[in-house]
């Protein structure tokens, strides 16, 4: 269901020019801007919802740090305070991690049976879609992602990973194998233990879910380093959890910092293993760490750089329309992003002039209003980082379509920018940019563009706009990419794995792949005597 709103909302790709004649009238219509055009912001929506939780979560219970710090946590689209949150630190994580050990090694959660884990499985799912449009506000209020797209695709999309885990737990199960003599072998699948999560700020409840829920449906406990950025929405759910009937200890929840929280987990020595989403720069840190201290496994789900390739026979229409929410959705916040957008010489001229009417009627502003497409990035940090990058493409002499500046005087908001002319070794065209920014590359034929496809540290994944079936299987064989969308981008289900080649990482989320991240293999072999049969 989440995947098909998902795919709606790109079908319907919000044209900012058909909704603002569509409710000019209309009381939320006078906050929504197309970036170009003059139009006068109305005061900030206030969110239909309160912040009640904002403390550590450990052994089930609602605590402050042991320091008894907290730190702000921004409204991006004011940079307002909208809470203190408790912050974490070394001690902390010590803690959750000795409340996370009682739990597997004494407590009732890996003892239960794999039908019990599920229900309580479900019983969450189903508070979630009872409290969606709770969750969707925190999200949007925290995050800065337009509340449509958190509360009719990423919640339920939350539930169904949910419900899609809860599914797994009662059929994880081992085998038994034949041996070259009279013995009776089992292969045991066992959890893995104290499971440590680091999760980011771009997508934090789907995150979340990629973790928690593997992780849960083998009978692990965890402790989750959920990012600064954006702790609320997990405190929140959280509280769900227990409500579901999660025992306290199972899941523990650390708001906190890389360098101190973040540290301190991936270097833990009782920690039996580190799935950890982010920045390839960080993702090398947290594995040096892991490795350093009990050599625990790593899962890394890192940074991306991904073609988006339109071919010579696509419709160059549909090819403007995916590659535009290729590139945009999110606020461009999205390690897949597809964000060197490769295209066909005969078709260069008519996609640029089309991308670039297309970011141009791009509705950004509040995103609680009505229709907005994008909302604010992240954080100041974050801002600055893009402008730098947009000043980067200027000086290296890519043409500058589109946007290249702020947008308006308040909030972390930044136009749709689109560049043309952009060589290879430009820095828009190497680096992840994580923003609102498009940069648009000619090639000429099928060779050179695999060859520049493949020429990044990167491989997470790629798009592939074309007709042509033999072109299509060519291209998807050749692109070293974990994922590959073929006249479609962001098409994400449960079921699908998702990871990276090269630097993007490595093991994979979602799926059935998922749980091996969160088992061990254990053998075991006894004699037998007499045996009718081996």
């Amino acid at each position: 269901m989440a995947t098909r709103r998902l795919s709606s909302l790109i079908s319907r790709s919000f044209s900012a020019s058909r909704l603002v004649d569509q409710g000019r009238n209309s009381s939320w219509a006078k906050g929504i801007c197309q970036f170009g055009t003059a139009v006068a912001a109305e005061e900030p929506i206030t969110p239909p919802v309160q912040v009640n939780y904002t403390q550590l979560l450990i052994n089930g219970q609602f605590v402050d740090s042991a320091l008894g710090k907290t730190f702000p946590t921004l409204d991006p689209r004011t940079e307002d305070v909208i809470a203190h949150v408790a912050e974490g630190d070394a001690e902390d994580i010590n803690r959750a991690v000795s409340a996370a050990r009682k739990a597997f090694d004494e407590g009732p959660w890996p003892r239960m049976s794999p039908y019990e884990r599920s229900r309580i499985l479900y019983r969450f799912a189903d508070l979630l879609e009872k409290h969606n449009d709770e969750i969707a506000a925190i999200e949007t209020w925290d995050n800065g992602k337009p509340y449509e797209q958190a509360a009719l695709v990423e919640i339920p999309m939350f539930a169904r990973l949910m419900r899609y885990y809860a599914g797994w737990a009662d059929k994880i199960h081992g085998l038994t194998v034949p041996a070259d003599g009279p013995h009776h072998v089992q292969v045991l699948h066992e959890p893995i233990g104290v499971a440590g999560q680091i999760i980011p700020w771009n997508f934090p409840l789907l995150m979340y879910a990629w973790k928690v829920g593997p992780a849960l449906a083998c009978g692990n406990t965890i402790v989750m380093k959920v990012a600064e950025q954006t702790p609320l929405s997990a405190l929140y759910v959280s509280k769900l959890f227990h409500e579901a009937g999660l025992p306290p200890g199972v899941l523990n929840v650390i708001p906190g910092f890389g360098p101190t929280a973040g540290a301190a987990l991936a270097s833990h020595m009782d920690v039996d293993k580190l799935a950890f989403t982010g920045s390839t720069d960080t993702g090398k840190i947290v594995l040096q760490l892991a490795a350093k201290s009990n050599l625990k496994p790593v899962t890394l789900e890192l940074g991306g750089k991904s073609p988006f390739i339109i071919c010579e026979d696509a419709d160059v229409d549909q090819a403007v329309e995916v590659a535009h929410f290729a590139l945009f959705f999110n606020q461009g916040q999205c390690c897949c992003s597809g964000s060197r957008t490769f295209v066909h010489e005969s078709v260069y001229d008519e996609f640029l002039e089309k991308s670039k009417a297309r970011a141009m009627n791009r509705v950004v502003g509040d995103p609680f209003r009505k229709g907005v497409e994008q909302g604010p990035q992240i954080d100041l940090e974050q801002f600055n980082k893009i402008m730098r990058y947009i000043k980067s493409g200027i000086e290296s002499g890519a043409t500058l379509e589109s946007g290249g500046e702020r947008f308006g005087s308040k909030g972390y908001y930044i136009q749709p920018t689109v560049f043309s002319d952009v060589k290879d070794d430009m820095l828009i065209a190497k680096d992840e940019i994580f923003g609102p920014v498009q940069s648009i590359l000619k090639f000429k034929d099928m060779d050179e563009v695999i060859r520049r496809a493949n020429a990044t540290r990167y491989g997470l994944a790629a798009g592939v706009f074309t007709k042509n079936i033999d072109t299509a299987n060519t291209l998807v064989r050749a692109i070293r990419a974990g994922t590959i969308w073929v006249n479609c981008f962001d098409v994400f289900d449960a079921a699908i794995p998702f990871g990276g080649f090269k630097m993007s990482g490595n093991g994979r989320e979602k799926g059935i792949y998922s749980l091996n991240n969160y088992l061990q293999v254990k053998a075991v072999v006894t004699p037998l005597k007499n045996p009718a049969w081996l």
